[in-house]
């Protein structure tokens, strides 16, 4: 539906590891208010995004929460909208759709912070007009939102190829910062990873730093494992790390055609691409959510409908 079609106003909530966005709007176009809340505890930060929700109430059509994960989607199960095994201290198990949704009278829409950012970008950017489609955030963590067929994939979880083990740099016998998996991707690109690793902060390293070798070869091993799997029209690469840092989407196709070794080709132009939206891909993937969960049930099967 055209933006000047849907004046109707929708409300989102990111769920951050270190802050989390409101956003009162029906897109890009018409953002009528935005506020950050920090990240604390689940008890203090629930209640005061809730408390942001409850004063624009009723004015908005539905609420779209869009979190960091692990997360409880399937609705059948109890443990629906909450938090599963997450390294963030304390917020396992913390009931954020429950207690950000409740008794607002709307949909509440409710999926991980990556797959609405990919729903965003393909409503209004790198991703426009493509119902396959994938959207890897690389900051404190990595995540990938994968879109097939103009919907999250769904199983029994959701998607978590940030944690996929890939091979490693021949020899790079570094054991990996993830908590879980060592050397997974995340234990290998992340911002978290790289300070590790480094001793100083991703943003204080030089785009010369041989420590980007390793952060490009893992990520285009990702995105190598993403086009075998489900072979999105495009990869939109976004985050804290890769954003300011214009060298490495060109670095990191190079390395994906050349690991493909031509088995697979590429859609043509630029396959990996900066998502168009900036900082604003998360808040508004909350916002396209919740656009998606107003509309009639016989309408949520377009390209951008969650499943």
């Amino acid at each position: 539906m055209a933006e000047l079609e849907s004046p109707r106003l929708f409300a989102g909530v990111e769920l951050g590891g270190t802050k989390c966005v409101c956003l009162l709007a029906s897109g890009p176009g018409n953002v009528r208010a935005r506020e950050t809340v920090p990240t604390t505890t689940p008890a203090e930060t629930l209640a005061a995004l809730r408390a942001r929700i409850e004063c624009w109430a009723p004015g908005f059509a539905a609420l779209g929460i869009a979190s960091f994960g692990p997360l409880g989607l399937d609705s059948a199960l109890p443990g629906w909208g909450r938090l599963g095994a997450t390294p963030k201290p304390r917020w396992k198990g913390a009931d954020v759709a429950g207690t950000l949704g409740a008794g607002l009278g709307v949909p509440v829409a409710f999926d991980t912070d990556v797959n609405g950012a990919a729903l965003a970008e393909m409503e209004w950017g790198s991703g426009r007009g493509l119902a396959d489609f994938a959207y890897i955030t690389v900051g404190t963590g990595v995540g990938v939102g994968l879109i097939v067929g103009g919907r999250p994939t769904r199983g029994f979880g959701h998607c978590e190829l940030g944690h996929l083990r890939v091979p490693r740099l021949p020899g790079d016998d570094w054991p990996g910062a993830c908590p879980f998996h060592g050397d997974c991707v995340e234990g290998l690109a992340s911002g978290r990873a790289i300070a590790l690793r480094a001793g100083a902060a991703a943003a204080e390293l030089s785009d010369d730093d041989p420590i980007w070798e390793g952060v490009v070869h893992a990520l285009a091993m990702l995105c190598h494992a993403l086009v075998c799997a489900a072979a999105p029209r495009r990869i939109a690469i976004g985050g804290g790390v890769a954003s300011g840092r214009p060298f490495l989407l060109p670095r990191i196709e190079a390395k994906l055609v050349e690991s493909l070794a031509g088995y697979v080709a590429l859609p043509g132009g630029p396959y990996v691409v900066a998502p168009e939206l900036g900082d604003l891909a998360g808040p508004l993937g909350a916002i396209a959510l919740a656009r998606a969960a107003s509309r009639p049930a016989g309408a949520r099967e377009s390209p951008s409908s969650p499943r």
